[in-house]
């Protein structure tokens, strides 16, 4: 018996981008996880919600390693939805799926006019589009509310409150107290800085290396600053 489609319908495929952090983990993964849980101790919620691309390129391990620290990334409440410079074979059922082709923003479009983005009344995940160079935010940012800006610098003028964050790909400016988290260069921009006229930030970070408020020097809270980035390591001074 022959079946005849009658109602052929479409299906709608679009293609979406999405900002993802990525995770490189260092051998022995033991180590590794110790200052995981160092910084998700120290920064509650710091992946909830957040997709992760697990990066282990360069990396002699085989496949029960990698299932095994995929499996302790689970039981972390860090969701992989991909690992990244993998070889095919180390793949198996019940693994994330391989991704290539991941690559920082680089090429910008800069529009007739500096867009203003309201996040008064925005739900908790603000999201800039398009791309840019710069933005500038003319209110505070709330508790609660994340602002992600792959393509360039961020401008808050006001305040970033505790449990906020901004994620930005290249600089972040903030003309007031930096209380929540801010996190300059997402996409491999070493160059990045951080600025805010009043720092009590719970965290900062750039290219992925970050410092916490304990790890911030005691004569620096509360003062101008600007931060940046040496090697592996946070450095920081007061503006004058």
């Amino acid at each position: 018996m022959t079946k005849v489609l009658t109602d052929a319908r479409s299906i709608r495929i679009k293609g979406r981008s999405f900002l993802a952090v990525m995770l490189s983990p260092d051998l022995p993964f033991d180590d590794w996880l110790v200052r995981l849980d160092d910084l998700a101790a120290r920064s509650a919620g710091f992946f909830l919600g957040r997709p992760v691309v697990l990066d282990v390129s360069d990396l002699e391990i085989d496949r029960a390693q990698l299932k095994g620290l995929v499996a302790e990334l689970a039981q972390r409440n860090v969701s992989i939805m991909g690992i990244e410079g993998c070889r095919p074979s180390l793949l198996g059922p019940g693994m994330p799926p391989a991704l290539k082709g991941g690559r920082p923003v680089s090429d910008f479009e800069v529009p007739q006019q500096e867009p203003i983005i309201d996040v008064r009344t925005k739900p908790a995940v603000v999201e800039a589009r398009p791309a840019l160079q710069s933005i500038v935010i003319r209110e505070p940012i709330r508790s609660g509310q994340s602002l992600i800006f792959p393509e360039g610098d961020v401008t808050v003028i006001g305040s970033v409150a505790s449990g906020s964050e901004i994620i930005a790909g290249g600089s972040v400016h903030v003309y007031g107290t930096l209380r929540g988290r801010a996190m300059a260069g997402s996409v491999g921009n070493t160059s990045a800085r951080i600025f805010c006229r009043k720092l009590e930030a719970e965290l900062v970070a750039i290219d992925g290396i970050y410092k916490m408020a304990e790890d911030i020097a005691p004569n620096l809270r509360g003062q101008a600053v600007q931060l940046w980035l040496e090697g592996d390591s946070i450095k920081a001074e007061k503006l004058t």
